[in-house]
């Protein structure tokens, strides 16, 4: 395939078809139920290799290339093709740059960066025979904003935002879009879990809303609303971009409240 971004599919063609990682809970089961509600069919790969029903699902570790080949593998001859990457899946940590020790470091890169990596080189031979292929990536305003207490989370979404966009100059032209969008302080279950680890939750998700300029945190369905534009064909011209969901908290200087 040649030129850049592919046409908009006409009317009548067949469904597109959709692999999300990490899509078990949170913002990524938000991403392939707004797939799908929106006619695509949908396969979940995650390492629970389970869960809501109408949905395909396939077991990965993304740590593990042999399992990530095998796992894309099932899901693209289930889904008799592949249309959209959604690469999802991640994991979290807190603490400055002097807080998380080396393995931790390398296990969240490996996850957050090289899991990248794996799921889009082996989907890459299905996504080239697609006619208007997607790949869509999670990063985070932690890549562009420095965030207290996020030295290693931050610096993989860096490499998450930097590695979409070298990977939107090699493959425009062979008409595969790659983009990000990058949400701010979003209701998933992992802030869930930070905030109930908290010494006073209530405290600590009031100061979460508080950096928040529209005064709330970011919902799972607004990311996926974004991300699901992306990855659509009306998209067609928009590729090497990052979509910022974060209810202006990049972008907007506000007086305080009060």
């Amino acid at each position: 395939m040649t030129g850049s971004a592919a046409p908009p599919i006409p009317s009548g063609a067949p469904a597109r078809r959709a692999l999300v990682t990490g899509g078990a809970s949170g913002i990524g089961l938000a991403v392939a139920r707004t797939l799908q509600a929106a006619g695509t069919q949908v396969t979940v790969l995650d390492r629970a290799g389970t869960g809501p029903a109408g949905l395909g699902w396939v077991r990965a570790d993304l740590a593990d290339d042999a399992q990530v080949r095998a796992a894309v593998a099932a899901a693209v001859e289930g889904l008799g093709g592949l249309d959209v990457l959604v690469c999802n899946a991640g994991v979290g940590a807190q603490g400055g740059v002097e807080d998380n020790p080396d393995d931790e470091w390398h296990a969240v890169l490996d996850t957050n960066v090289l899991g990248v990596v794996r799921v889009v080189r082996a989907a890459l031979p299905a996504l080239r025979r697609s006619p208007a292929a997607a790949i869509v990536t999670t990063c985070s305003i932690a890549a562009t904003v420095g965030l207290p207490q996020r030295a290693l989370y931050s610096a993989s979404k860096g490499a998450v935002r930097s590695l979409t966009l070298a990977m939107a100059a090699d493959l425009l032209a062979e008409g595969i879009r790659v983009n990000a969008v990058s949400p701010g302080t979003a209701d998933t279950p992992w802030v869930g879990r930070l905030l109930a680890g908290a010494e006073d939750p209530v405290a600590a998700r009031a100061a979460l809303v508080a950096r928040q300029p529209h005064g709330r945190l970011v919902s799972a369905d607004e990311v996926a609303a974004a991300v699901a534009y992306l990855a659509s064909p009306a998209a067609g011209s928009t590729t090497g971009t990052e979509l910022v969901v974060d209810g202006g908290l990049t972008g907007l200087r506000l007086p305080p409240r009060g």
